[in-house]
């Protein structure tokens, strides 16, 4: 992990075999450094912990620190973040094994601490996207900002995800999944439990929402122990997300950069899975250098 040039040449001949082009914008001249290597260098970044860009380009070896300015890579990452995520998905698709089996949860983001909020400025440029108060409930406390949303299959790679205000509901998320996905069983935590919604899930995309059972609910089933142990694949994906990739961790100031932060970590943690499957490791197994 601490080989910056290895790491770098690993993740960028993996992305060049799932998409040929190099670069993604039209651009008034070729730029020094292609699309696809800026790309690299973020995920290169995420993956060895690297959240400063300060911190970054002093690590740098010169070959790349020559090639591009820390503040014209910064804006190229931010207007790369759509395709970025195109390249996750079908990144996705290549790892997954069983997308007929998936698992949704959601896990909170703080962008300051509570006590700090009615005076801090981040990610307030715009009011649709500007944070809130919400509650944690598996962690008991008040937190501000945002709501990871997650879709993953039962190998832990994740097939889609939302970030939406901390007030909005878990239940709210299932909207989005009903638009995404069909013909497939879901499973989830008690934080989406709603007669109406499974039922609406299955009359109209075949999904088959399998939740707990709250204890003073009637007809009370205790759920099958094969769900329990689905949940705690994506639990799993959590802690290492916050572990490797330090996702509650926030510098960015704007909610585009914050979007644009997350995307990279999720997409660095999707590139690490397809390279251990393409050298027949266990795709889980983070903490292993690349080369």
């Amino acid at each position: 992990m601490n080989n910056f040039s290895a790491s770098y040449e690993k993740i960028l001949t993996t992305l060049q075999n799932i998409e040929a082009r190099s670069n993604f914008r039209n651009q008034h001249r070729q730029p020094r450094m292609s699309d696809m290597e800026v790309l690299a260098l973020s995920l290169t970044a995420e993956y060895m912990g690297i959240d400063s860009e300060c911190q970054l380009f002093r690590r740098l070896p010169d070959c790349l620190r020559t090639r591009i300015e820390r503040s014209v890579c910064n804006r190229r990452r931010s207007a790369l973040s759509p395709h970025l995520s195109a390249l996750r998905k079908r990144m996705g698709e290549n790892i997954s094994t069983a997308p007929d089996y998936l698992i949704v949860d959601s896990m909170p983001l703080e962008v300051c601490r509570i006590s700090r909020s009615s005076r801090s400025t981040v990610c307030r440029q715009e009011y649709y996207a500007a944070p809130d108060k919400g509650f944690c409930a598996s962690q008991q406390t008040y937190y501000y900002g945002y709501k990871l949303h997650v879709v993953c299959s039962l190998d832990g790679v994740i097939r889609s995800f939302d970030l939406p205000k901390a007030s909005v509901h878990d239940i709210h998320y299932l909207k989005d999944v009903k638009e995404l996905y069909r013909d497939c069983v879901l499973s989830g935590d008690r934080g989406y439990p709603s007669a109406d919604y499974q039922l609406d899930l299955f009359e109209s995309r075949q999904i088959v929402l399998e939740v707990p059972m709250r204890r003073n609910q009637n007809d009370y089933k205790p759920q099958h122990p094969v769900f329990r142990r689905c949940q705690k694949r994506i639990e799993t994906l959590f802690s290492q997300l916050c572990d490797l990739f330090m996702i509650r961790r926030n510098y960015a100031k704007s909610f585009d950069g914050f979007r644009t932060r997350i995307t990279a970590k999720i997409m660095a943690l999707t590139t690490i899975q397809l390279i251990n499957k393409r050298n027949n490791r266990k795709i889980n197994n983070l903490k292993i250098p690349l080369a």
